[in-house]
C-alpha cells in the first residue's frame, strides 16, 4: 500500500473513532494533521517531478492544495480525488499550418488542455499569444475546473490555444490559421463534450472563423463555441459579463466592510475587454476610474475615466488597435508612463486608490507592487485576469487585512454567461439583455456567498482564496466520488 493509500485508511479509521464517540488518544489530531500534510504535499511533489518545467500550473496547483487541508482532515477519502484531479483527462496536441499574405508557410502549435469533466462538459477559452504552451495552459484549466464549479452551472473544466501572435497580422491570415486550427481541434470538441470560448488574441473575429469551419468540418450547427456573435447564436451580456461579474463580486466583498463602489478610486490595469467593461461598470456603480495600462505603460488620469473617455478609448483598442500612450495624448491632464523591464516594479500599482482590479495578465502584481497597494490605503483587490497576483502579493493582501478576491471567484462572470450561452443554444431560444445581466448578477453573487460562509464555516473568516478553492472542489469531489473515481 503506498503512503496516501496507507493515509487515507489511517485517516478513515481515526475518523470513524471520532464518530463512535471515543475521545482521541494523546497527540492524536496533531498526528493526522501531520499526515494529512504530508499527503498533499506528497501530491504537488509529485506534480513537480511529473512536469519539472511548468512553473505557472505548479503554482496554480499549489495556491489550492494549501487550502484543502480542513477538507481532507473532514473527508480523509478526498485525498483519492485531489492525487485525480491534478493531472488533465486529456491533453490533445496538434500543428497548425497556415500561409501569410505572401505566401510563405508557418507552422505553429495547437493545444487543447481537457482537463475535468467531472460536472460537466469541458469548458475553458482558447488563447493566441506567444507565449502559450502547456504550463500556461494546465495552470488555465485546473483554475477553470474550480471557477466552473463555483458558478453553479454544469461546466467542466478545460482551456486551449496557440503560440499564434494575431497582433500586426491581416483579416486575411487571422481566418486561414483559425480554419487550419479548427481543422484539427474540430474531431476533439462538441457541444455536449467540449465547448471552448474566446481569451486572449481570440475574440468575436477569431470565434466567427472557428465557428464557421467547425460548422463546415463537423456538418452541423449547434453550440459548439460560445462567444458567438449574436446573429449566429451568441447571447447578450456575453462580451461585457467578466469585467461586470468582477465589479458585481468586488461591490459584494466591499459590502461586508459596510463599504461600497459609490465615491470611490479604482485602478484598473489592462485596457482589453474584461477591464473596459470593469471600468463601465465601476462608473454605473458611481466609483472613479484613473488608471488603464498596455504592454507599453499605463496612463493615470486624475480627473477619472469618464463615459466619454472610456468610448473613446474602446474605440482606440478595438477598431483602431492602438496604444495606450494615444489616450494621454489626447486628453489633458494625463500622465502616460512606460512600461520597464524587470526588475523595475510597476508604478500603476503605487497610486493611491480604494480598490485595485488587475485585468491584464498573470503575476502582473508582485510582492513588492502588493505593498505599494497596501501602503496607498487600497481597501480591497478583484482579481480580473487569471492569476494576476503572485504568492507572494496575496499573502500581502491577506496578511494586511486586505479585502483579496482570486480569479476563480472573482471573474467568473464571464464563463457564467458562457454557460447562459450554452443554455440558450440548446433551448434554441434567445433571453433578452435584462435577463442575461440579471441571471449573471445572482451567479456574482451567489459565488461570493459561497466563498464567504465556507471560508467562515472552515475557520478562516475573510479568507476568500480558501473559501472559492474549498468550495469549487467540494462539488467535484462529491461528483468524483459518486462516479466511481474514473
Amino acid at each position: 500500500m503506498n503512503n496516501v493509500s496507507y493515509l487515507t485508511a489511517y485517516l478513515e479509521h481515526s475518523k470513524g473513532e471520532h464518530k463512535q464517540g471515543r475521545p482521541p488518544v494523546s497527540g492524536h489530531n496533531i498526528i493526522v494533521g501531520d499526515q494529512m500534510d504530508k499527503a498533499i504535499k506528497s501530491v504537488y511533489e509529485t506534480v513537480k517531478a511529473r512536469d519539472p518545467n511548468q512553473p505557472e500550473f505548479h503554482q496554480a496547483v499549489e495556491e489550492v492544495l494549501d487550502s484543502l487541508g480542513p477538507v481532507i482532515s473532514e473527508n480523509p477519502e478526498y485525498i483519492d480525488v485531489v492525487q485525480g484531479m491534478v493531472e488533465p483527462e486529456r491533453v490533445i496536441q496538434f500543428r497548425v499550418p497556415w500561409y501569410d499574405d505572401e505566401g510563405n508557410l508557418h507552422v505553429n502549435r495547437g493545444i487543447r488542455v481537457q482537463f475535468n469533466s467531472a460536472i460537466g462538459p469541458y469548458k475553458g477559452g482558447l488563447r493566441f499569444h506567444p507565449s502559450v504552451n502547456q504550463s500556461i495552459l494546465k495552470f488555465l484549466g485546473f483554475e477553470q475546473i474550480f471557477k466552473n464549479s463555483l458558478t453553479g452551472l454544469p461546466m467542466g473544466g478545460g482551456k486551449g490555444g496557440s503560440d499564434f501572435n494575431p497582433k500586426g497580422k491581416s483579416d486575411s491570415e487571422v481566418k486561414r490559421f483559425c480554419q487550419s486550427f479548427m481543422s484539427e481541434l474540430w474531431r476533439h470538441i462538441g457541444a455536449d463534450l467540449d465547448v471552448p470560448a474566446g481569451d486572449i488574441g481570440v475574440g468575436g473575429r477569431e470565434i466567427g472563423y472557428l465557428f464557421g469551419m467547425y460548422r463546415k468540418m463537423a456538418n452541423e450547427f449547434t453550440g459548439v463555441l460560445t462567444g458567438k456573435g449574436l446573429s449566429y447564436g451568441g447571447s447578450l451580456v456575453r462580451p461585457e459579463a467578466t469585467g461586470y461579474g468582477l465589479v458585481y463580486f468586488a461591490r459584494e466583498m466591499l459590502a461586508t466592510k459596510g463599504k461600497s463602489f459609490d465615491g470611490a478610486t479604482v485602478a484598473i490595469s489592462g485596457s482589453g475587454n474584461v477591464a473596459q467593461f470593469a471600468c463601465e461598470k465601476v462608473l454605473d456603480l458611481g466609483g472613479k476610474p484613473v488608471t488603464m495600462s498596455d504592454s507599453s505603460g499605463y496612463i493615470y488620469d486624475a480627473s477619472g475615466i469618464d463615459r466619454e473617455k472610456l468610448a473613446w478609448l474602446q474605440d482606440l483598442k478595438n477598431s483602431r488597435r492602438g496604444r495606450i500612450k494615444e489616450y494621454a495624448e489626447n486628453f489633458d491632464g494625463v500622465e502616460y508612463t512606460e512600461s520597464k523591464p524587470e526588475p523595475n516594479h510597476n508604478e500603476l500599482w503605487s497610486t493611491k486608490v480604494d480598490v485595485a482590479l488587475p485585468c491584464a495578465t498573470q503575476n502582473e502584481i508582485n510582492g513588492a507592487e502588493a505593498q505599494m497597494l497596501v501602503e496607498s490605503g487600497v481597501t480591497a483587490v478583484a482579481e480580473g485576469a487569471n492569476m494576476p497576483c503572485t504568492p507572494e502579493a496575496v499573502e500581502v493582501f491577506l496578511e494586511n487585512g486586505v479585502l483579496f478576491a482570486p480569479g476563480k471567484a472573482s471573474n467568473a462572470g464571464g464563463v457564467a454567461t458562457s454557460g447562459l450561452e450554452m443554455s440558450q443554444n440548446s433551448l434554441r431560444m434567445s433571453w433578452t439583455r435584462e435577463e442575461v445581466d440579471q441571471k449573471l448578477e445572482g451567479i456574482m453573487v451567489n459565488i461570493h456567498k459561497n466563498a464567504f460562509e465556507t471560508a467562515e464555516k472552515y475557520g478562516m473568516p475573510g479568507n476568500y482564496v480558501a473559501g472559492a478553492n474549498i468550495a469549487g472542489f467540494l462539488k467535484i469531489a462529491e461528483s468524483t466520488m459518486a462516479q466511481g473515481i474514473l
